[in-house]
Formats: C-alpha cells, structure tokens, sequence
C-alpha cells in the first residue's frame, strides 16, 4: 500500500519520540498506516484517489498525529493533494509558506466564523473561489483548545478566507467524544467542505472512508461497536456509482 504525506509525517515525529507515547490501547498490535488493530486493517479497502480540485493543508498540534484515532490521515488516503506539516508555536515550516504562496492554491482556513476578525474573507460555496485556482482547505488539527490556540498563533493565516461549517447533524465518531456537539471529526470536515463545492460524490465517498474506519477501529477495542456494520457496503455502491458517473 502507497504511503501518503500524513504516514511520512507519523514517521518523522515517532523518530522524535524520546519517550513511549501512550494512546489509548497501547498495547494493540496495529496496521503502521491505518492505525487500527492488525486483526481489522482497513488497507485493503482502500478506494482509489477522487476526483477532486481539493487539496488540503494538514497543521497538526504536536502529538495529534501520533494518536491511532486521528482521522487526518482519511484524507490524505483519498486526496493526492494533501500536505501534512506539525504546526510550530514559535515559527513556521518553510515549506507551509512555499504552499500558501503558490499562484495554483487559493488557501482557505476551515475553522468557525466566530472566531474570525470582522471584514475577513469567507467561503460559502464554490463560487466563492477566484476562476483559475485550486481551494486549498488548511486544516487546524488538535483538540478544540489546541485549534483554537493554532488559530489565534498563525499570523501567516490571517490573510486567507475562512470555511466554517454548520453541520446539520451531530458528529457520527464515536471513538472520541468531541468537547462540543457541534465539533466534527476531521474527515468529516473534509466531506463538508468536498460538499460546498459542489463534489457531491467525492464528499460521500469520503465521509463514508470515514465511517469504515471508525467501525473497523472499534472493532479492535473492548467496548460495544456503535460504529455502521453497512459503511463497506455503503462505500463499494457509492464507488461503482461514481466510477460509472452516476449516483
């Protein structure tokens, strides 16, 4: 199975371990990509890369790529164009920058409105986003207080739009238990914000990766499975949908 940017990441920071990190169910067995117990590794069911004129930015808080219950990597297994980078409280990876500055991307911070400086820039749809470039959707990867602190301390994201979902529903991730009812996942975000331009297919396909993951992860665990036993089901329709042009 072909490595992406966030397990090339994984790998980076695991080198920087000085200590074991211990996330929960650290004595698991688990897949080096997917993260989830060897037993229910989902590699295998892993669709082909979309279709899609999204890239994304992952900034990670420190640790959060370490821990097997992030879903960032999601994205990075459907979205070729996806750049994974642990964001530094006192500088900046010169890299983000080369990224935020090529003419291709039009950069857009997904994070809520709320916290947002009156009279800047928001995205609403796919119309929003000048003719002739890509949206690239940074992603602010922590815990609610970790984004929030992410947001506040990233000058170099001040001068970009800002994508803020209002989601209809209440996260469906039931490995972690968000600080909110209205915080989603990571991969659900991403859905959202493939949905808001208009990638109706693309947004299904990944909030259902999504779902696969969360039930295949809580089988490896010793607690009830409040996961969808139907996601791979659901997902192999909505792969032969959209590689057939329908849905």
């Amino acid at each position: 199975m072909q490595t992406h940017s966030v397990h090339k990441l994984f790998q980076q920071r695991m080198a920087q371990v000085t200590k074991p990190f211990k996330a929960r169910g650290a004595d698991v067995a688990r897949c080096p990509q997917c993260r989830i117990n060897q037993q229910f590794c989902m590699c295998p069911l892993r669709p082909e890369p979309l279709d899609t004129q999204a890239g994304f930015l992952l900034l990670y808080y420190d640790d959060e790529v370490l821990k097997p219950s992030n879903t960032g990597k999601l994205i990075a297994d459907l979205c070729l164009d996806t750049y994974a980078y642990i964001w530094q409280r006192t500088g900046v990876e010169p890299s983000v920058i080369e990224l935020l500055n090529d003419p291709n991307w039009y950069p857009i911070v997904v994070f809520p409105d709320e916290y947002a400086d009156k009279g800047r820039g928001q995205v609403t749809s796919g119309q929003d986003i000048p003719e002739g470039y890509r949206p690239l959707f940074v992603m602010l990867d922590g815990s609610w207080r970790e984004a929030k602190k992410m947001f506040r301390k990233s000058p170099y994201l001040d001068r970009f739009p800002v994508f803020s979902m209002t989601p209809e529903q209440t996260s469906v991730y039931q490995v972690r238990k968000a600080a909110r009812e209205y915080q989603l996942a990571t991969a659900e975000v991403a859905s959202g914000a493939l949905a808001m331009l208009g990638e109706t297919q693309q947004a299904d396909i990944m909030h259902c990766w999504f779902e696969v993951f969360s039930y295949q992860y809580q089988k490896g665990v010793m607690r009830p499975n409040s996961g969808n036993p139907d996601a791979l089901n659901r997902l192999t329709k909505l792969i032969a949908t959209h590689d057939s042009g329908f849905l």
